[in-house]
């Protein structure tokens, strides 16, 4: 049975796909309007943040099954956000999305247990795949 709140989607893996709840951080704030928007429309719910401590703070507070986390420079700043998401449920898909590739703070990232590291600029509509990609491998 098709789900009318999705319209006339045509994908029957998007229709198939339960809401899931995804923590976006992300300092930049034009990307994450675009990735929230898009990531809304197909029906996710979203919670944006642009702090690294109201994001890990986030992750106290409720469950997400989700973290898209933006990575700024080779201190990686969003280390307590996937440090946090990860000690919560090891299961839970972590991405990273690094302003420009740093081959350290990508290592400590997949050490913790993030699912993806990617350059920047990574398109809204490619993010909205991964995350249908890791929700799917969830369940």
């Amino acid at each position: 049975m098709m789900n009318p709140s999705l319209g006339n989607s045509n994908s029957c893996e998007e229709a198939a796909l339960p809401k899931a709840k995804l923590l976006v951080v992300d300092e930049d704030l034009r990307d994450m309007c675009e990735y929230c928007g898009m990531l809304r429309e197909r029906g996710y719910e979203v919670h944006c943040v642009c702090s690294y401590a109201e994001g890990a703070a986030c992750l106290n507070r409720e469950p997400v099954d989700l973290v898209i986390v933006s990575q700024g420079s080779p201190g990686f700043e969003g280390r307590r956000v996937v440090e946090r998401a990860i000690e919560k449920d090891r299961r839970i898909p972590v991405l990273v999305l690094a302003r420009s590739v740093d081959m350290g703070c990508y290592l400590e990232a997949m050490q913790l247990g993030a699912f993806d590291y990617l350059e920047k600029p990574v398109s809204a509509s490619e993010v909205v795949r991964l995350v249908a990609t890791h929700i799917r491998g969830r369940n």
